[in-house]
């Protein structure tokens, strides 16, 4: 059975620092992170049916993604060990200048992922295929893979999404600008987040970005607006929503769960606004708990949140 959702790009396994020891040998809690995989997450949580496309090391942390996927009903058939790379590891340290990234990506099993690897029959197959800029950033040859599998559905009728999730670390600003302004040139729906969107554009309001982005091509774009809450709009209508009023925690995955919930709706047939209320409470509550998959709510949870049980 083919997944209705699938989401492709890299997961990464995290170790977080949680405290430093008299001897100043950090500790450190493992977990699991990745935008692809929280999208994915978040939307089976939402009740959607949903797979992964990446690869893995033939490593304990890819058994470990395995396992994480099958207790979150994230489908792997299509997921690839790779006996002679790694699984992308992440570890997140903290000093007086805040908390700070240190990645072992570079040649992991889903940087490596050529397009000939591409599964055609399940891309064909879903209804929704989901990626990030991040997938592009990884490495040349992922960056071709995306392309070529939004060539793969849209030659299907299959909708692409796309979050533009700019991590500089990975590349530069100008080889940035450049990849996802053509890749937003070919997608359905593409979700910026307004601080981004400022760097890759150059402009400064909400309504002048999302204006952009639908005269490069995109169908729909959803802007994440951060305190300011998030619009959604198309050639014929535009709407937007307040955030929640929550004690907010950890950002971590909150972008992943919001696109995550609005793909999750809209491929179940909801009209736009209403895909942007499931999405804005469902990235209201990941943001009160910590890390990135524990506080990803049930689509119960959210249904309460926006009054509806």
């Amino acid at each position: 059975m083919f997944s209705e959702i699938l989401s492709f790009g890299e997961p990464m396994y995290e170790f977080s620092q949680i405290k430093q020891s008299k001897a100043m040998e950090p500790d450190f809690l493992s977990g699991f992170g990745g935008d692809v995989s929280n999208f994915a997450i978040a939307a089976a949580r939402q009740g959607a049916n949903v797979g992964m496309i990446t690869h893995l090391g033939d490593d304990e942390f890819g058994e470990q993604f395995r396992a994480l996927w099958k207790r979150e009903s994230v489908a792997s058939d299509l997921v690839v060990s790779n006996a002679s790379a790694h699984t992308g590891v992440y570890f997140i340290t903290h000093n007086e200048e805040g908390h700070h990234f240190s990645f072992l990506r570079k040649g992991s099993a889903a940087s490596l992922i050529s397009k000939q690897q591409l599964p055609v029959e399940a891309i064909a197959n879903a209804k929704l295929l989901h990626t990030t800029a991040i997938t592009q950033a990884i490495s040349d040859t992922s960056c071709d893979a995306v392309f070529a599998a939004i060539e793969l559905a849209r030659k299907t009728d299959t909708l692409v999404s796309y979050d533009t999730n700019l991590r500089l670390k990975l590349w530069s600003l100008n080889r940035a600008k450049a990849i996802i302004n053509e890749t937003i040139s070919q997608v359905d729906i593409c979700f910026p987040s307004i601080d981004e969107a400022q760097l890759l554009t150059g402009l400064t309001h909400a309504d002048e970005i999302i204006d952009h982005y639908l005269q490069l091509g995109a169908k729909i774009v959803v802007l994440k607006q951060g305190s300011e809450g998030a619009t959604v709009a198309n050639q014929h209508e535009r709407f937007s929503i307040k955030p929640h009023k929550v004690s907010a925690v950890d950002a971590t995955a909150a972008g992943d769960s919001f696109a995550g919930s609005f793909c999750t709706h809209y491929v179940r047939g909801a009209e736009l606004q209403e895909c942007l209320k499931y999405a804005n409470a469902t990235a209201s509550i990941t943001i009160t708990g910590y890390g990135a998959v524990a506080p990803l709510p049930t689509l119960a949870q959210v249904e309460q949140r926006i009054g509806l049980s």
